[in-house]
Protein backbone atom coordinates (compact mmCIF):
# COMPACT_ATOMS: atom_id res chain seq x y z
CA UNK A 1 0.00 0.00 0.00
CA UNK A 2 0.93 3.73 -0.73
CA UNK A 3 0.15 4.52 2.88
CA UNK A 4 3.15 1.64 4.10
CA UNK A 5 5.72 3.76 1.51
CA UNK A 6 4.94 7.09 2.74
CA UNK A 7 5.20 5.67 6.47
CA UNK A 8 8.64 4.33 5.79
CA UNK A 9 10.16 7.70 4.51
CA UNK A 10 8.64 9.48 7.62
CA UNK A 11 10.64 6.34 9.70
CA UNK A 12 13.54 6.81 7.60
CA UNK A 13 13.14 10.77 7.95
CA UNK A 14 12.72 10.40 11.98
CA UNK A 15 15.78 8.15 11.89
CA UNK A 16 18.49 10.84 10.09
CA UNK A 17 16.63 13.49 12.58
CA UNK A 18 17.87 11.72 15.67
CA UNK A 19 21.05 11.04 14.31
CA UNK A 20 21.81 14.83 14.00
CA UNK A 21 19.66 15.61 17.12
CA UNK A 22 17.01 17.62 15.33
CA UNK A 23 13.53 17.03 15.73
CA UNK A 24 11.45 15.39 12.72
CA UNK A 25 8.50 17.65 13.11
CA UNK A 26 11.17 20.28 11.56
CA UNK A 27 10.69 18.10 8.30
CA UNK A 28 7.96 17.89 5.73
CA UNK A 29 7.90 15.21 3.11
CA UNK A 30 6.63 16.14 -0.11
CA UNK A 31 4.62 13.29 -1.91
CA UNK A 32 6.25 14.04 -5.72
CA UNK A 33 2.93 12.76 -7.54
CA UNK A 34 4.55 13.75 -10.84
CA UNK A 35 2.86 11.50 -13.89
CA UNK A 36 0.47 9.54 -11.30
CA UNK A 37 -3.02 8.89 -11.00
CA UNK A 38 -5.24 11.37 -9.01
CA UNK A 39 -6.72 7.93 -7.08
CA UNK A 40 -2.85 7.32 -5.89
CA UNK A 41 -2.84 10.86 -4.41
CA UNK A 42 -6.19 10.75 -3.04
CA UNK A 43 -5.51 7.18 -1.54
CA UNK A 44 -2.77 8.80 0.70
CA UNK A 45 -5.00 12.48 1.00
CA UNK A 46 -7.63 9.59 2.50
CA UNK A 47 -4.41 8.71 5.67
CA UNK A 48 -3.73 12.61 6.27
CA UNK A 49 -1.17 13.54 3.58
CA UNK A 50 -1.37 17.02 2.37
CA UNK A 51 1.89 17.61 0.88
CA UNK A 52 2.27 17.07 -2.68
CA UNK A 53 4.50 17.76 -5.28
CA UNK A 54 4.35 17.96 -9.54
CA UNK A 55 6.78 19.46 -12.10
CA UNK A 56 4.56 20.71 -14.40
CA UNK A 57 2.06 23.41 -14.80
CA UNK A 58 -0.51 21.56 -17.11
CA UNK A 59 -0.59 18.84 -14.47
CA UNK A 60 -1.13 20.68 -11.47
CA UNK A 61 -3.86 22.58 -13.32
CA UNK A 62 -5.46 19.24 -14.13
CA UNK A 63 -5.37 17.92 -10.77
CA UNK A 64 -6.43 21.00 -8.95
CA UNK A 65 -9.71 21.00 -10.49
CA UNK A 66 -10.42 17.21 -10.51
CA UNK A 67 -8.99 16.37 -6.76
CA UNK A 68 -11.88 15.68 -4.25
CA UNK A 69 -11.08 18.16 -0.97
CA UNK A 70 -7.99 20.71 -1.46
CA UNK A 71 -4.64 19.82 -0.84
CA UNK A 72 -1.12 21.58 -0.46
CA UNK A 73 0.81 21.61 -4.32
CA UNK A 74 3.84 22.24 -4.27
CA UNK A 75 5.40 23.46 -7.78
CA UNK A 76 9.20 21.75 -7.59
CA UNK A 77 9.78 21.72 -11.50
CA UNK A 78 11.30 24.82 -13.93
CA UNK A 79 8.53 26.41 -15.70
CA UNK A 80 8.13 29.23 -18.49
CA UNK A 81 7.09 32.76 -17.02
CA UNK A 82 4.26 32.53 -19.92
CA UNK A 83 3.17 29.39 -16.94
CA UNK A 84 2.95 31.61 -14.20
CA UNK A 85 -0.53 32.77 -14.33
CA UNK A 86 -1.97 29.10 -14.74
CA UNK A 87 -0.75 28.31 -11.02
CA UNK A 88 0.30 31.36 -8.82
CA UNK A 89 -3.05 30.95 -7.22
CA UNK A 90 -3.07 27.40 -6.67
CA UNK A 91 -0.20 26.23 -5.60
CA UNK A 92 1.18 26.55 -1.55
CA UNK A 93 4.84 26.83 -2.48
CA UNK A 94 6.71 27.27 -5.48
CA UNK A 95 10.19 25.59 -4.80
CA UNK A 96 11.90 26.54 -8.31
CA UNK A 97 12.91 30.23 -8.84
CA UNK A 98 15.63 30.11 -10.97
CA UNK A 99 15.78 33.29 -12.60
CA UNK A 100 15.28 36.93 -11.76
CA UNK A 101 12.43 37.19 -14.44
CA UNK A 102 10.51 34.34 -13.44
CA UNK A 103 10.22 36.27 -9.77
CA UNK A 104 9.36 39.47 -12.04
CA UNK A 105 6.62 37.75 -13.51
CA UNK A 106 5.53 35.59 -10.34
CA UNK A 107 5.52 39.14 -8.66
CA UNK A 108 2.94 40.72 -11.64
CA UNK A 109 0.23 37.86 -10.94
CA UNK A 110 0.61 38.00 -7.47
CA UNK A 111 -0.22 41.88 -7.95
CA UNK A 112 -3.54 40.80 -10.03
CA UNK A 113 -4.48 38.67 -7.65
CA UNK A 114 -3.65 40.70 -4.86
CA UNK A 115 -2.14 37.44 -3.31
CA UNK A 116 1.39 36.86 -1.67
CA UNK A 117 3.12 33.78 -3.04
CA UNK A 118 5.75 32.33 -1.16
CA UNK A 119 8.73 30.69 -3.32
CA UNK A 120 12.21 29.34 -2.71
CA UNK A 121 15.59 30.56 -4.81
CA UNK A 122 16.72 27.29 -6.45
CA UNK A 123 20.43 26.74 -6.12
CA UNK A 124 22.94 24.77 -8.52
CA UNK A 125 25.79 24.26 -6.36
CA UNK A 126 26.57 21.41 -8.76
CA UNK A 127 27.07 23.74 -11.62
CA UNK A 128 25.09 20.83 -13.91
CA UNK A 129 24.13 22.10 -17.33
CA UNK A 130 21.31 20.34 -17.21
CA UNK A 131 19.57 22.03 -14.13
CA UNK A 132 18.34 25.07 -13.65
CA UNK A 133 18.83 27.66 -10.59
CA UNK A 134 21.60 30.53 -9.71
CA UNK A 135 25.15 29.97 -9.14
CA UNK A 136 26.56 30.44 -5.86
CA UNK A 137 28.13 33.70 -6.94
CA UNK A 138 25.00 34.90 -8.90
CA UNK A 139 22.81 34.27 -5.22
CA UNK A 140 23.27 37.41 -3.15
CA UNK A 141 22.91 39.57 -5.94
CA UNK A 142 19.42 37.96 -7.09
CA UNK A 143 18.42 37.72 -3.79
CA UNK A 144 18.50 41.93 -3.31
CA UNK A 145 16.27 42.29 -6.40
CA UNK A 146 13.82 39.89 -6.24
CA UNK A 147 13.54 41.28 -2.33
CA UNK A 148 12.22 44.25 -3.76
CA UNK A 149 9.40 42.99 -5.63
CA UNK A 150 6.31 42.93 -4.32
CA UNK A 151 4.00 39.55 -4.02
CA UNK A 152 6.61 37.15 -3.38
CA UNK A 153 7.41 36.22 -0.20
CA UNK A 154 11.21 34.58 -0.30
CA UNK A 155 10.66 31.75 2.42
CA UNK A 156 14.14 29.55 1.95
CA UNK A 157 16.11 27.88 -0.52
CA UNK A 158 15.78 24.36 -2.79
CA UNK A 159 18.69 22.24 -4.38
CA UNK A 160 18.38 19.69 -6.84
CA UNK A 161 21.46 17.72 -6.11
CA UNK A 162 23.23 15.34 -8.58
CA UNK A 163 21.75 12.08 -9.28
CA UNK A 164 24.56 9.74 -7.42
CA UNK A 165 24.61 5.73 -6.60
CA UNK A 166 26.18 6.63 -3.32
CA UNK A 167 24.31 9.25 -1.34
CA UNK A 168 27.20 10.13 0.91
CA UNK A 169 29.09 11.85 -2.53
CA UNK A 170 26.08 14.59 -2.24
CA UNK A 171 26.62 15.33 1.74
CA UNK A 172 29.33 18.14 0.82
CA UNK A 173 26.40 20.03 -1.61
CA UNK A 174 23.63 19.35 1.65
CA UNK A 175 26.43 21.30 3.60
CA UNK A 176 27.26 23.88 1.58
CA UNK A 177 23.72 24.63 0.85
CA UNK A 178 22.83 24.38 4.43
CA UNK A 179 25.98 27.04 5.45
CA UNK A 180 24.61 29.55 2.07
CA UNK A 181 21.08 29.45 4.23
CA UNK A 182 22.44 30.39 7.26
CA UNK A 183 24.40 33.07 5.80
CA UNK A 184 21.44 34.57 3.97
CA UNK A 185 19.61 34.76 7.01
CA UNK A 186 22.66 36.25 9.31
CA UNK A 187 22.63 39.07 6.47
CA UNK A 188 18.85 40.13 7.13
CA UNK A 189 17.56 40.73 3.78
CA UNK A 190 14.15 42.67 4.05
CA UNK A 191 11.44 40.62 2.64
CA UNK A 192 13.49 37.48 2.71
CA UNK A 193 13.18 34.67 4.93
CA UNK A 194 14.92 31.71 5.60
CA UNK A 195 12.78 29.20 6.75
CA UNK A 196 12.65 26.51 4.39
CA UNK A 197 15.30 24.50 3.40
CA UNK A 198 14.05 21.92 0.12
CA UNK A 199 17.07 18.89 -0.68
CA UNK A 200 16.91 15.32 -0.72
CA UNK A 201 15.27 13.15 -2.72
CA UNK A 202 14.28 9.39 -3.22
CA UNK A 203 18.16 8.52 -3.25
CA UNK A 204 19.40 10.81 -0.76
CA UNK A 205 16.54 12.39 1.62
CA UNK A 206 18.08 10.79 4.98
CA UNK A 207 21.90 12.37 4.09
CA UNK A 208 20.12 15.76 3.30
CA UNK A 209 17.97 15.58 6.51
CA UNK A 210 20.88 15.22 8.57
CA UNK A 211 22.47 18.05 6.91
CA UNK A 212 19.47 20.02 7.25
CA UNK A 213 17.00 19.69 5.34
CA UNK A 214 13.35 20.78 6.32
CA UNK A 215 11.44 19.33 3.11
CA UNK A 216 12.40 16.38 1.36
CA UNK A 217 10.92 15.84 -2.01
CA UNK A 218 10.27 12.13 -2.83
CA UNK A 219 8.79 10.60 -5.50
CA UNK A 220 9.58 6.95 -6.35
CA UNK A 221 9.97 6.72 -2.72
CA UNK A 222 6.63 6.50 -1.98
CA UNK A 223 4.84 5.91 -5.85
CA UNK A 224 7.11 3.91 -7.26
CA UNK A 225 8.96 4.19 -10.69
CA UNK A 226 7.30 6.80 -12.82
CA UNK A 227 5.47 6.13 -16.68
CA UNK A 228 6.82 9.10 -18.47
CA UNK A 229 4.68 8.06 -21.25
CA UNK A 230 1.74 9.59 -19.86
Amino acid sequence: MLIDQYKLVKENVKAACEKAGRDPKEVTVIAVSKTKPLSMIEELMDCGVMDFGENKVQEIMKKYEEIKSPVRWHMIGHFQTNKVKYIVDKVALVHSVDSVKLARQISKEALKHKIQVPVLIQVNLAREETKSGFMEEELFGALEEISRLPGVLVQGLMQIAPFVENPENNRVYFRRMRQLFVDIKEKNFDNIAMNILSMGMTNDYQVAVEEGSTMVRVGTGIFGERDYNK
